[in-house]
């Protein structure tokens, strides 16, 4: 009995940050939602270094190939008429190399190079949202 409800509260909490996350997406603006995808990236690529260590091969696949997903989803949208474009794009290959090297050899030194990679180009976009504070940001594209 007490275990069914304890299930029951875990079910209900995740509806309401399932909700939260929802709407959080839903009136972000460009850049925020731009941050949200370096914070998952780098979520992920932490949860697959935690599951080497574990050496829970499946789940380290999982977490490493939605790290994967959201390095080609940075590829897809980014602003290939921008100044900066060709060189986040080779950034961005060479992460997701990196993806697949720790994926295929199940090792964490090339998760730990994306995380910083990742980190760095989170931090540059915060300072780029915090600049446009105050001014609209419908026009923002990912560089």
């Amino acid at each position: 009995m007490i275990n069914q409800l304890t299930m029951n509260q875990q079910l209900q909490q995740q509806q309401q940050r399932n909700k939260y996350l929802q709407t959080s997406v839903q009136t972000a603006t460009p850049a925020q939602l731009l941050i949200m995808l370096y914070d998952g990236a780098i979520r992920f690529c932490k949860g697959g270094i935690e599951a080497i260590k574990t050496q829970n091969a499946e789940e380290a696949n999982r977490c490493i190939c939605r790290a994967e997903d959201i390095i080609m989803e940075f590829v897809v949208t980014l602003d290939k008429s921008s100044p900066v474009a060709e060189g986040l794009v080779k950034m961005y290959d060479y992460m997701y190399f990196k993806l697949i090297e720790a994926n295929t050899n199940k090792t964490i030194e090339p998760l730990e190079e994306v995380i910083g990679y990742l980190v760095e180009l989170k931090e540059t976009w915060v300072q780029v949202s915090k600049q446009m504070n105050g001014t609209s940001q419908q026009g923002v594209a990912h560089a």
